[in-house]
C-alpha cells in the first residue's frame, strides 16, 4: 500500500484522581489549568469546570470507588481537554434517564450527567448495572463546540495509569494510521510495558516512543527490530506491534513479552501470539502472524497491569463505544493497582 496520508498518536501525560472528599475541588482546579493551558475561551472553562465538577460530584454520592482522570489530547491535530470518569459501582440501568439535563442523584449540583453532555464536545458513557461505569466528556481547544470533520480514517485511543506510589507510568503506547491512494485503510499500533515500573521503566517506554514515532519501518517484525535496537541499555520492555488493515480484514502482528492482545467481535475474542523475550536485552527470532477482521472487529493490546482474564460476554455493549471508553472501562474492570497499567484500542471508523 502507497500511504498517502495519515497521522500519528500516542500516549501522554495523564492526571489521575481517587476520590475522596477533595475530589471535586480538585478536579476542577485541575480541568481550569488544562484548558487554559490550550488556549480554551473563558467561558469554555467555565463550562468545563462544571462538568468536571458534576461528574467528580456523582463519584462522590454514588460510587464505591472510583477515580476521574484529566488530560490534554490532539485527535488529528486539534488540541482538547479530556476527561475520563471511572467507577467501580453501582452502575446504571437506566441511561437515558440519568442524561436527562437537570436531573440529578441525591440532589447534589442539580444539573446531573445531562449536563456534562450538553457542555461536551464530544461525550460518551458504558455502565455495567452493579459494577460500574466509564463517561468520557471531550471539550475542543477552539471557542465553542464542533466535530471533528468526518472521516474514514481507523479511531485509536488509549490510556496509562502508574502504580500507587508513582508519578510516571512505565507502559506506553503509540499509533500511525495509513490512508492509502487505492483506499485502504490502516493503523500501526504499539503497546509497550517498560520492565519494572517509576523512572527506569518511564524512560524505556519514552525511548519506545520516540523510536516508533520517528521509523519508517512498515511490517510489525522490522518496528520490533528497530526499538531492540533503541531499547539497548535500558531496562527493556515487552512489546507488541500491530498493524490492523480493515479495509482488507487482517491483523499482522509481532511481539515479544506479556502484552496481552486481543482481536474482539461480538462476544468471543481471538488472541493474538506473542514470543518469549526482552527488547532490548533478549530479542528471540522473529516471526510475524496474522489474524482475521472480521468487520465491526475490535483490536485491543495492554500491559500485565490488567488482568487477561476479562470476556467480551461479560462487556455487553461495551465495544461498539468509542476506543477511548473502551480503554477506560477495561482499565476500571480489569485494571490492577499493584502494577503499571496500559491499554491501546483501535478500531474501523464509524461511518
Amino acid at each position: 500500500m502507497n500511504p498517502v496520508s495519515g497521522y500519528e498518536t500516542e500516549a501522554g501525560d495523564v492526571v489521575w484522581l481517587r476520590l475522596d472528599v477533595a475530589v471535586a475541588a480538585a478536579a476542577r482546579r485541575e480541568a481550569a489549568r488544562l484548558a487554559r493551558r490550550i488556549g480554551m475561551a473563558p467561558v469554555r472553562v467555565a463550562e468545563a469546570e462544571l462538568a468536571v465538577t458534576e461528574a467528580a460530584t456523582n463519584l462522590q454520592k454514588h460510587a464505591r470507588d472510583g477515580a476521574l482522570a484529566l488530560r490534554v489530547t490532539a485527535p488529528r491535530g486539534r488540541a482538547a481537554l479530556e476527561l475520563l470518569s471511572l467507577d467501580s459501582g453501582p452502575g446504571m440501568t437506566d441511561l437515558g434517564s440519568a442524561l436527562t439535563d437537570g436531573v440529578s442523584g441525591s440532589g447534589t449540583l442539580g444539573v446531573g450527567m445531562g449536563a456534562i453532555a450538553r457542555f461536551a464536545d464530544v461525550f460518551d458513557v458504558h455502565s455495567l448495572p452493579g459494577r460500574g461505569t466509564a463517561l468520557l466528556a471531550r471539550f475542543w481547544a477552539e471557542d465553542g463546540p464542533g466535530p471533528l470533520p468526518d472521516s474514514d480514517e481507523p479511531e485509536v485511543a488509549g490510556l496509562t495509569r502508574p502504580i500507587s506510589g508513582e508519578e510516571v507510568c512505565g507502559d506506553t503506547w503509540a499509533a500511525r494510521t495509513e490512508h492509502g491512494s487505492d483506499g485502504t485503510r490502516a493503523v500501526t499500533v504499539m503497546m509497550c510495558d517498560g520492565l519494572g515500573h517509576g523512572p527506569l521503566a518511564a524512560l524505556a517506554g519514552e525511548r519506545a516512543r520516540a523510536a516508533f514515532r520517528a521509523g519508517a519501518h512498515r511490517s510489525p517484525q522490522d518496528v520490533v527490530r528497530a526499538l531492540h535496537a533503541e531499547l539497548r541499555g535500558s531496562r527493556g520492555a515487552a512489546i507488541t506491534v500491530a498493524r490492523a488493515d480493515f479495509s482488507r480484514g487482517v491483523v499482522e502482528h509481532c511481539g515479544v513479552g506479556n502484552v496481552s492482545a486481543f482481536v474482539v467481535g461480538g462476544e468471543k475474542r481471538a488472541p493474538l501470539l506473542s514470543l518469549p523475550g526482552i527488547v532490548g536485552h533478549q530479542l528471540p527470532a522473529l516471526r510475524p502472524f496474522r489474524t482475521a477482521l472480521e468487520p465491526g472487529a475490535v483490536l485491543v493490546m495492554h500491559s500485565d497491569g490488567l488482568s487477561d482474564r476479562w470476556s467480551p460476554a461479560d462487556l455487553p455493549g461495551l465495544f461498539t463505544r468509542q476506543p477511548t471508553v473502551v480503554a477506560a472501562q477495561l482499565l476500571g474492570q480489569a485494571g490492577v493497582r499493584r502494577d503499571d497499567a496500559g491499554i491501546v484500542v483501535a478500531r474501523a471508523a464509524r461511518g
